[in-house]
């Protein structure tokens, strides 16, 4: 299919096309493109794709339509969209209420960590579609405030990052519930043996469409990798915010109780932060949020786990407190930065039990991470073991005073002279416009323990068995932003920021 489709092209409905208008898109994301047509079909679809590749729109939309053009059967709930974390549900919501404020349909959303009474009033209104966190769906369920068994659409969205929090086990008692006559959208980062075998169980003969692959890192992100020892990374990161240029920072963690030390090391630093992650209460996530990106927290600290509810524009800087164990993570981190053409830094603090993780995201980006060392924790010690072991070359000093390692990664001190800077371009990516709906804006994350709940050939009623996926695979175009691409912030390319820079050949 052309890449100038427009979705007058998709057979959308005008009511759904205005919706678009009013939000501002004309064209189509590759997953839209790929997708809507079969999903209109009432094909299944199995969707490899990020956050940020515009998934919502793409099943949302032929939702909607289906649901519109086709008469009710009694007061029932017929679509479920379900998800791993409650930032997605909330923001899967707002989606429907954007793009179907046209159509006479309702939806509600259903999450843990809040009072359920409201949310049970909701329901009892009898929404068309419910979007739903794996937790709470089955306590209501329970409760017998929720049936499936008139669902039409079923959703799973996420679907690897609901295996990495512990509900495989909870989505297959659900998808139990479901009519086996449905049509289901699967949308999965990664798939992983477990989530191919619950596709196979869930989907029948489906369109497989695979988008952005996750080792794309966009070029106008500027990367570097800060060695130090671990016993020196709050002071470090205390000295790194309080450079001037530094508007709006998210800083990650891998723990929530990590998260919680940091964000309360850099409240007594003088810094306006706050952390976001699983246990905390919705309330508290929100405000989090809201202080954020209203301007009033300039830095939050959060993990993986919630970092695909983040939709704030004008991120000036992503900084790795703690590198991924997982190098799509990286990727995912640090797309939060550099959104729709505008400019970001991504810094990596690396201490010795995390060169491996560095390995990891240069060979899965093929950029190699340059070190920013002038600044008085730098760890010459890390930074020759990274090297003696990747055989990567390293710039001498603009000085060849250099202090000794013990001064340095014990904070005594700036070596003197002037640091060279090492830079580079990472891979080029296209920049997102907002002519095109994208689900969260760019990009996503994966990994996370927490068990709390965050959280056609065949026609439409084909019953359910396992059939092998019609593939269509798509890159993400490489043009650039659009003059009515969304507007962000210029960072200020001060001097303590290189480039990642692609190994030679």
């Amino acid at each position: 299919m052309d890449t100038e489709t427009t979705f007058e092209c998709l057979a959308l409905i005008p009511q759904l096309l205005r919706a678009l208008d009013d939000e501002g898109y004309t064209t189509p994301s590759p997953i839209q493109r790929d997708a809507i047509p079969d999903a209109l079909a009432g094909r299944d679809i199995l969707a490899t794709a990020q956050t940020g590749t515009g998934k919502t729109a793409a099943f949302t939309l032929p939702m909607l339509q289906h649901l519109h053009e086709t008469p009710a059967r009694g007061k029932n709930l017929r679509a479920l969209i379900l998800t791993p974390t409650r930032e997605l549900a909330l923001q899967i919501q707002e989606n429907l209420e954007a793009y179907g404020r046209h159509l006479p349909l309702k939806s509600t959303v259903i999450v843990g960590g809040v009072a359920a009474g409201p949310q049970i009033a909701k329901l009892r209104r009898k929404p068309q579609i419910l979007v739903a966190t794996p937790g709470r769906l089955l306590d209501l369920m329970g409760q017998g405030e929720v049936r499936l068994d008139a669902v039409e659409i079923a959703v799973l969205d996420e679907a690897d990052r609901m295996l990495d929090m512990g509900f495989i086990r909870d989505v297959r008692r659900i998808v139990s519930s479901l009519p086996a006559k449905r049509q289901t959208f699967l949308a999965s980062a990664t798939l992983p043996k477990e989530i191919t075998q619950l596709a196979n169980e869930m989907l029948h003969d489906p369109t497989r469409v695979a988008v952005a692959p996750t080792s794309a890192v966009a070029d106008n992100i500027e990367q570097q990798v800060l060695f130090v020892e671990k016993t020196n990374k709050r002071a470090l990161l205390a000295e790194v915010l309080k450079e001037q240029d530094i508007d709006r920072a998210i800083v990650f963690t891998r723990t929530k109780h990590r998260a919680n030390r940091v964000a309360r090391d850099l409240v007594k630093s003088g810094i306006s932060a706050d952390a976001i992650h699983s246990n905390k209460s919705q309330g508290a996530r929100q405000r989090a949020l809201g202080d954020f990106d209203a301007g009033r927290v300039r830095v939050l600290v959060a993990t993986d786990i919630v970092a695909r509810g983040i939709d704030v524009d004008d991120i000036t800087h992503v900084i790795n407190f703690e590198i991924p164990n997982e190098p799509e993570s990286y990727v995912h981190r640090i797309g939060r930065t550099a959104r729709a053409g505008a400019e970001g830094v991504a810094m990596s603090f690396c201490e010795e039990d995390e060169l491996p993780y560095v390995r990891a995201i240069e060979r899965l980006t093929g950029i190699e991470l340059e070190s920013a060392d002038d600044h008085r924790f730098h760890s010459d010690r890390i930074a020759t073991l990274r090297a003696s072991k990747s055989g990567a070359t390293t710039r001498s000093s603009g000085s060849s005073n250099r202090r000794p390692n013990s001064d340095r990664a014990s904070g005594n001190g700036r070596s003197d002279g002037n640091r060279s800077r090492r830079r580079g371009r990472g891979n080029k990516q296209a920049a997102t416009a907002k002519n095109s709906p994208s689900g969260n804006r760019p990009n996503g994350a994966r990994h996370g323990s927490s068990r709390s709940d965050e959280s056609g050939k065949p026609q439409r009623g084909a019953s359910r068995h396992n059939g092998n996926p019609t593939s269509t695979t798509t890159e993400s175009p490489s043009t650039p932003a659009s003059k009515n691409s969304i507007s962000s912030k210029t960072v200020n390319r001060a001097a303590k920021f290189g480039r990642g820079r692609r190994p030679a050949a």
